[in-house]
């Protein structure tokens, strides 16, 4: 006999509308008090968004990347990222680092040629075979150029969703699904506000991936009560709406813990270059699952459903034809 771990009741009657006014409501003001707090106290932006110098370094010695930080955290010179640089077409002893500093001033130039000097001479210390190879410097100006491209970026995304969701099933459950999305993308952004964890690019890429993670898991649940909404058709849409949840759970919450397998080994020991991605979407998941649950649908029922209109799925459209075509030839 196969052994199946079960982590929900196979059949559950929860009413995931009794408590809304802490299980919706207070997710609600929880978010308001996120997009005030980007404006005070603020993120705490990483180099990426601050600006700062790149500097590539080359060995023929293993690299010691624990030891170039510590020798670096001599120098206090703030954020301070390193990472090992692969390429097939390095040679055996060829190791190559990338040191990345935040800015040192508020002028144009990250860092002057004497701080690049005295980094030079701190890694020597450690390693007499590494050498400089080339710097690169990234301004204030060029830093805010990058904060507007990820929050538009973030807002396509969004637009892109809503409009998929709009014509796969309804304006509703579009809105649903929008206001479901801001909800893990501003406690996101809130969480890392309260902690005050620096926010970089790889922390854009994370909330990309959680905006597409969450619509994924909502999609399953809207398509679930649609077919419902078609099988109980005098059943009150509040009570539609819960038996699609309940239905869909174990799938909602087993889909959540496979990821949550992956990603917290990695947040444990995938070192500091990864942590603050694997972070965002460990959190990510946590309110992406949430708001599947007890926000988008929230949302549908407020605004109400026109239940006596049918809704033609929109993949009929395209394939509707040529199904009906493939039938006739098989009874001929």
């Amino acid at each position: 006999m196969a052994f199946r771990l079960k982590l929900v009741p196979t059949h559950t009657e929860w009413d995931f509308f009794k408590h809304q006014w802490l299980t919706f409501w207070a997710a609600i003001v929880l978010t308001v008090i996120s997009v005030g707090a980007l404006f005070w106290p603020g993120l705490s932006f990483g180099i990426d968004f601050k600006g700062g110098t790149t500097i590539r370094t080359e060995t023929t010695q293993p690299l010691r990347i624990d030891a170039y930080r510590a020798a670096l955290d001599g120098l206090h010179l703030g954020d301070v990222l390193i990472s090992e640089v692969f390429d097939p077409s390095f040679r055996a002893d060829q190791h190559v680092a990338s040191i990345r500093i935040q800015a040192q001033g508020e002028g144009p130039a990250a860092m002057d040629e004497t701080g690049i000097s005295k980094v030079g001479e701190a890694l020597k210390a450690i390693d007499p075979a590494v050498k400089i190879v080339s710097t690169e410097s990234v301004g204030p100006k060029v830093s805010g150029e990058l904060i507007w491209t990820a929050v538009w970026s973030a807002l396509a995304t969004i637009v892109g969703i809503m409009i998929y969701i709009w014509v796969r099933f309804e304006w509703q459950f579009a809105l649903g699904t929008v206001v479901g999305l801001l909800h893990d993308l501003f406690l996101t952004v809130g969480l890392f506000v309260a902690f005050q964890i620096k926010f970089d690019l790889s922390i854009v890429a994370a909330l990309l991936t959680i905006l597409g993670y969450s619509v994924n898991d909502k999609v399953v649940v809207f398509d679930r009560l649609r077919e419902n909404l078609a099988k109980f058709k005098t059943m009150p849409l509040r009570e539609v709406m819960n038996l699609s949840v309940n239905e869909t759970l174990s799938r909602t919450i087993a889909t959540s813990m496979t990821t949550l397998l992956a990603l917290i080994p990695l947040l444990i020991w995938g070192g500091d270059v990864i942590r603050g991605f694997v972070f965002a979407m460990v959190w990510g998941v946590f309110v992406g699952t949430y708001s599947s649950i007890f926000i988008s649908k929230n949302i549908v029922l407020m605004l109400g459903l026109d239940r006596n209109k049918k809704k033609v799925d929109p993949s009929a459209k395209l394939f509707g034809d040529k199904v009906e075509v493939a039938d006739a030839d098989q009874r001929g």
